[in-house]
């Protein structure tokens, strides 16, 4: 096909998205019949013909196929500046194409994920990897503990199906969970192996059940594999009220918000809820989330009241004081041969940080350390109190040296909340710590930034502020504290030392 289109394209050509409605119209097909014959989710066709989606090479392709342009589509795509080969640079498994559609019926969520996977390799690929998990209540981890230690998620209430190229494909279970599935796919069946071989393409669709009493208002893409394209689909009930927003985060950086807008459409009774983008770097999550202004009675669940500051981030999967982790030192990582470890604890932390966050806003920055999540590893990351300014994330961190000058400032600590405690720190640090590839380096950290992540360090040895504290002082009720919401001051030879003035 390439040494005949090769000349096609003319000068004149429309853009791909017109080109594709004008030769789909001129062909009498109905999205649907188009996404039929190519493949594709009916969705993506108008996605595509809207701009709102960029066309693939592979969808490309298969349009000129099955709508015989004499090469126009071919060369509509070729002349746009997303148009790139399928080859991939790195020479590995690569995702072409990521869409996900979510809907909610009854009681009842129904995930369908529909992959393009492209072997840019030099192995043939016989399986790949699929993720589930779910969580019924997000922010509040010891409720979805009972949950799932009472009611585990089962592999018979999933009905995971899959398919590849509409061959039904095999699966073996990897890691088997309360609230956390893992399975390989297979290219292969009781009837025949297709291996997906250098060069190939492939669309692997698969789907499962989880019922609403199991799973949270969230849903969440990861980025493992290099991705071109992802799109998410959410659908629910009209008469529900849905709204839906959405937050992006990464192995480097807190939440923010997604970077572009989630689109909205209601039609015969239900809303789909859309969203995309282009090129994920390596490791982002995009996170979903949703609320009913009118959910049924039959799925309010009663929340716990929190009634004091360390009640709430109890809520927030922040262990108290008293729990024996907090008290010992933290496993070091064997680095780089615990990178996927180290990756999966900062991810955990990041998520935490989220939920505490929604719990109280941190004026001065914060911090979180792998123990106070139940995590024996040590790693830690610190948000500094300029808000624009990127976390710090500390593998296996040691303070190599420290300044003769210090202050006394009030500390917080997420593990009892309830209290402040003035804390002499020194003003200037060097820390020591790892990076995933197991290479070492020293950072210097002064004033505010110093003094948080030095606290974390602490942490990662087993102690609290408490144990820093000046002999003869103990902390004060948070009630009592006039510091909250406002970043420490370091005037020059200034210690602040009354509750009153902080």
């Amino acid at each position: 096909m390439c040494a005949i289109i090769s000349h096609m394209a003319s000068p004149h050509a429309a853009d791909f998205p017109t080109a594709l409605t004008h030769w789909r119209k001129l062909r009498r097909l109905t999205k649907k019949a188009l996404a039929e014959a190519m493949g594709f989710d009916p969705s993506y066709i108008s996605h595509v013909e809207s701009g709102r989606y960029p066309a693939s090479e592979e969808f490309a392709r298969l349009a000129e196929q099955k709508l015989s342009s004499a090469g126009e589509l071919w060369g509509s795509w070729k002349a746009t500046p997303d148009a790139r080969p399928t080859a991939a640079g790195g020479g590995e498994l690569f995702v072409d194409l990521d869409h996900a559609e979510l809907r909610y019926h009854e009681g009842t969520y129904i995930a369908s994920m529909r992959r393009r996977v492209v072997n840019g390799g030099n192995e043939p690929v016989t399986r790949y990897l699929v993720r589930i998990s779910v969580d019924r209540y997000p922010g509040h981890p010891e409720l979805s503990n009972e949950l799932y230690r009472n009611h585990p998620l089962t592999w018979e209430r999933l009905n995971l199906t899959a398919t590849c190229d509409g061959e039904p494909m095999t699966w073996v279970a990897k890691h088997d969970r309360d609230s956390f599935k893992e399975v390989w796919l297979s290219f292969e069946n009781e009837n025949s192996m297709y291996p997906l071989y250098p060069g190939q393409a492939a669309l692997l669709e698969y789907s499962y059940v989880v019922g609403s009493d199991q799973w949270g208002q969230w849903f969440q893409r990861a980025i493992r594999l290099p991705t071109r394209a992802v799109s998410v689909e959410l659908r629910f009930p009209a008469s529900l009220g849905p709204g839906v927003w959405g937050t992006e985060t990464s192995t480097t950086a807190a939440a923010v918000p997604l970077r572009s807008a989630v689109q909205r459409q209601e039609e015969d009774g239900e809303v789909s809820f859309t969203w995309h983008t282009n090129d994920p770097p390596i490791g982002a999550r995009y996170r979903l989330e949703w609320r009913w202004r009118n959910t049924p009675q039959r799925d309010t669940e009663a929340r716990p009241a929190l009634r004091t500051a360390s009640d709430r981030m109890r809520a927030a999967g922040i262990l108290q004081e008293g729990e024996e982790i907090l008290t010992r030192a933290a496993k070091p990582f064997h680095l780089p041969e615990q990178a996927k470890q180290a990756e999966e604890t900062v991810d955990q932390l990041h998520r935490a940080i989220q939920r505490v966050r929604d719990h109280h806003h941190f004026g001065k920055g914060m911090g979180l350390a792998a123990p106070q999540i139940g995590i024996d590893q040590a790693a830690a990351i610190v948000l500094p109190p300029d808000p624009d300014a990127a976390p710090v994330l500390l593998l296996n961190p040691a303070i190599i040296s420290e300044s003769g000058e210090s202050d006394s400032q009030y500390e917080g600590c997420l593990s009892f909340f309830d209290v402040r405690g003035l804390v002499p720190r020194s003003r200037r640090i060097e820390v020591e710590h790892t990076k995933a590839d197991g290479s070492t380096t020293i950072t210097v950290f002064t004033d505010a930034l110093a003094r948080l992540v030095a606290h974390e360090v602490d942490h990662l040895h087993g102690v609290t502020y408490k144990g820093r504290m000046a002999e003869g002082t103990s902390p004060i009720p948070v009630e009592e504290y006039r510091g909250t919401g406002r970043s420490w001051s370091y005037d020059q030879g200034t210690v602040q030392t009354s509750p009153a003035e902080k």
